[in-house]
């Protein structure tokens, strides 16, 4: 039976009591690329860590719901992690596009409205922005991502670019999430922290856990601590990254990476029983 860690903060301890104690009302809350699939410089690559499934079927029978909160689109979350008619999540859904798009398991749909006509008047202006920075666009519907992980220097081609895709997205009213070496462009309204919170709010969770890896993940993070505050107890985790310290320095639990978040999944199963 694996370990579960010790929280570095008391909000985390009562978090984590909370959950073991009554599991039945716990949600628990994870972002995909980079916590539940390793981080890849092809993000059509990207797949759940090979023991993220299991976990997962072992852990959410046994809670009141799990979520996957991303800002991919629901369907590419759901066949990249290969959730669909999976044995065991019937308690799974997947909030995608930021919670603007929602998969259930239960019934293998996806719900979402019209997409904002900002992302496709992007999408037509970006080729001449971006020609020659070595960078890569990411379709997805809802919102473009550029990622300069594949230019000769990542950091500086993503710090380039910051100033005219944020310029870029405000013409055509939308606005830029930043993220490991990512610059999304996307609707505003919609956040994980808005996601986790309705989410949590409809289910009536007695307890959250989040575990996420990068600056989209903040608002989440910032949803948890406004939860424990209102009563609800929560447990932060940080799928480890030397590229993105905030959510380090704010969360409860810091584990290594997918493989440490899965870890962590089958603890709590096990722990549970």
């Amino acid at each position: 039976m694996s370990s579960l860690p010790t929280p570095a903060t008391q909000a985390g301890q009562d978090g984590l009591d909370a959950l073991l104690a009554q599991p039945g009302t716990a949600l628990i809350g994870l972002d995909f690329d980079g916590t539940l699939a390793p981080i890849v410089a092809d993000p059509e690559r990207a797949r759940a860590h090979p023991d993220a499934l299991p976990a997962l079927a072992a852990l959410a029978p046994k809670v009141a719901a799990v979520a996957v909160i991303t800002g991919r689109p629901a369907e590419v979350a759901v066949r990249n992690g290969g959730f669909a008619d999976a044995p065991g999540l019937e308690h799974l859904v997947v909030l995608g596009h930021y919670g603007a798009e929602r998969w259930d398991a239960r019934t293998g749909k996806v719900t979402a409205p019209e997409p904002h006509p900002g992302v496709a008047a992007v999408r037509a202006e970006l080729p001449g922005l971006l020609d020659g920075s070595g960078t890569w666009v990411e379709e997805k519907g809802r919102a473009v991502a550029v990622h300069t992980r594949r230019a000769a220097d990542p950091q500086a081609a993503f710090d380039a670019l910051r100033e005219p895709l944020t310029e870029l997205a405000s013409r055509h009213g939308l606005i830029v999430e930043p993220g490991r070496m990512v610059l999304e462009l996307r609707p505003p309204g919609m956040d994980k922290g808005v996601a986790l919170s309705e989410f949590a709010r409809e289910i009536g969770a007695g307890s959250v856990l989040y575990a996420g890896d990068d600056l989209g993940d903040l608002p989440a993070y910032s949803a948890v601590d406004t939860l424990r505050t209102t009563g609800t107890p929560g447990l932060l985790v940080c799928s480890g990254s030397d590229e993105v310290t905030e959510l380090r320095e704010r969360a409860d639990v810091v584990v290594d990476g997918p493989e440490g978040v899965v870890q962590l999944l089958r603890a709590l199963a096990d722990r549970i029983g």
